[in-house]
């Protein structure tokens, strides 16, 4: 690969800190050896931030692994220096050595990265007393400070807190805290920020930033989340099917692409493309003084209440999109839950749907009525049964629902709803776990369609899936809207897909509605300070 500019926010007389050349991770299948990643070349200079993007499967995380010596059993080829020094020829010993000192990775999920039987101190500190030879009072002493420094509230004390007793961005920083605790000279992000809220998402972004400029390090951050590597990386390598398909300077690589393969990516972001709510069309749900009160144990025999959804307000009309946005914990899918009488909790308020009062009804009188309202999950890997068919899971609700039909004539409805959704009748004898995320998202949307239900709940549909995905499952669901005229209420964290599908947003936080109006007036003009954070934080 030829030789490319150094970006402006890296001296261009600065050492090249990493090298990798020819690089290629492989794997034995029934079928043969698979290039999981193929001929990989690239460089990353001391100080400067370097992003890998490419869609799942393209290999980005597999060559971090490989260059630290953690891609198991597969077979790797090619060279990787880091500061002259050739890691491809040290044992898994030397490699020891090098890892948490040299350099430090953070991983995608922290809940599963920590140890949950081990306090957070103990575990920044175990780096330190492996690497720097420090007693375990000065290590933990270490920890306080890096825990201070990575903005974690009250550092003395969360050092004895256990990973579940932390928030999703404490558990972040507790991880890069980890991670900075030997001062390494390149530090391996990634997909920091891929489970977390927007406003914590940009936190985390401005504390990697703020700690790469001060420490000096370099950062290899590893994202499908262009917005986010355009506003941190100095350059960037796009990768598909194993191989780097084009490298160069972030601005550069965003207004001027060369690969076909890097324009459509960039183009993948949500468009809007709604087709209006009819002026006189008819409300098909409202909530009135909607509430859910949770109870938890307080003392040996106590209980004390939590109010996940408190007094909200709302409408939907038919054929229409309202968004209901908000953090992690702000109530957004316990509101949705309970306006379709499916959380567990204690309902509270008036919910009309088509007419028909729902808070009041009896389970055995609700069941008719669930075939007007569907739901589609955040992980359709979860929400699919791995024993059932793929015609099993899409015909389930219609023999529930339809009994009068034959098996003949359910078989082609079936056929019928995988064409609507972009899947062909082969599908019909597989299981979930032969497609891949955004084919197991559009057999999820076919369940809940194909019973022709007037309402779909839609929570997070695409918040697990890559962007370019994500656009066609976008683009699904306002074809199954137009064609249809289905109601959706959309739950995400996700303003860009908000803006791109609501006609209407519900902003909520801390169980309560906080603002409310018109998708493009509200951002254009949003009236709470809350509503702004959460704006500024995707606008950067």
């Amino acid at each position: 690969m030829s030789p490319v500019p150094t970006p402006a926010g890296v001296d261009g007389r600065a050492e090249r800190l990493l090298e990798v050349e020819g690089l290629s991770v492989s794997f034995e299948t029934p079928t043969g050896r698979f290039k999981a990643v193929d001929g990989v070349s690239f460089e990353i200079r001391r100080g400067e931030k370097f992003a890998l993007v490419g869609e799942s499967g393209s290999g980005k995380t597999l060559t971090a692994l490989a260059l630290l010596g953690l891609a198991g059993d597969a077979g790797v080829e090619g060279r990787v220096t880091l500061a002259g020094r050739d890691l491809s020829s040290l044992s898994q010993q030397q490699m020891r050595g090098v890892r948490g000192k040299e350099i430090a990775m953070i991983f995608q999920e922290p809940m599963t990265a920590l140890n949950p039987l081990f306090a957070i101190g103990d575990q920044i500190g175990e780096t330190l007393v492996l690497h720097e030879g420090l007693s375990r009072i000065a290590a933990r002493a270490r920890a306080v400070e890096l825990l201070e420094l990575t903005g974690v509230p009250e550092p003395q004390r969360r050092v004895h807190s256990y990973p579940h007793e932390l928030s999703g961005g404490q558990r972040q920083r507790a991880m890069i805290a980890m991670a900075l605790a030997c001062q390494p000279s390149l530090l391996v992000a990634d997909e920091p920020t891929t489970a977390l809220d927007v406003t914590i998402q940009r936190q985390i972004v401005e504390l990697l930033d703020d700690l790469q400029r001060r420490i000096g390090m370099a950062v290899l951050l590893i994202s499908h989340d262009l917005p986010l590597v355009r506003r941190f990386a100095d350059r960037v390598g796009v990768m598909r099917a194993g191989k780097l398909v084009e490298i160069a300077p972030t601005g550069q690589l965003f207004d001027a692409p060369v690969d076909p393969y890097t324009r459509r990516l960039i183009d993948s972001r949500p468009r809007r493309s709604l087709a209006p709510v009819a002026t006189d069309a008819p409300e098909l749900l409202r909530g009135e003084g909607v509430g859910c009160r949770f109870w938890f144990k307080s003392g040996w025999f106590g209980r004390k209440p939590f109010d996940a959804v408190r007094e909200v307000d709302l409408s939907l009309a038919r054929g229409e999109t309202l968004g209901i946005v908000g953090e992690s914990g702000s109530g957004k899918t316990t509101l949705g839950m309970t306006l379709l009488r499916l959380a567990s909790g204690d309902p509270s308020g008036q919910i009309h749907f088509g007419g028909q009062r729902l808070d009041t009804l009896s389970q055995s009188a609700l069941r008719p009525v669930r075939r007007r309202m569907q739901v589609v999950f955040q992980d359709p890997y979860n929400s699919l049964s791995p024993r059932m068919t793929i015609e099993q899971i899409v015909g389930e609700g219609v023999s529930l629902h339809q009994p009068e039909l034959s098996q003949a004539q359910r078989r082609d409805s079936i056929v019928q709803m995988l064409h609507e959704v972009g899947l062909d009748a082969n599908a019909l004898t597989r299981y979930p776990h032969e497609f891949s995320g955004g084919q197991r998202q559009r057999i999820a949307i076919a369940r809940a369609a194909i019973l022709n239900p007037e309402l779909m709940l839609l929570d997070e549909p695409t918040s697990a899936l890559d962007v370019s995905v994500q656009q066609q499952v976008l683009e699904l669901l306002g074809a199954l809207q137009r064609r249809l005229g289905l109601s959706y209420l959309f739950i995400t964290h996700d303003l860009a897909v908000i803006r791109a599908m609501a006609h209407r947003v519900l902003v909520m936080k801390d169980g309560r509605v906080v603002e409310t109006g018109e998708t493009e007036a509200l951002f254009a003009a949003p009236r709470a300070d809350y509503t702004r954070q959460l704006i500024s934080a995707i606008n950067g």
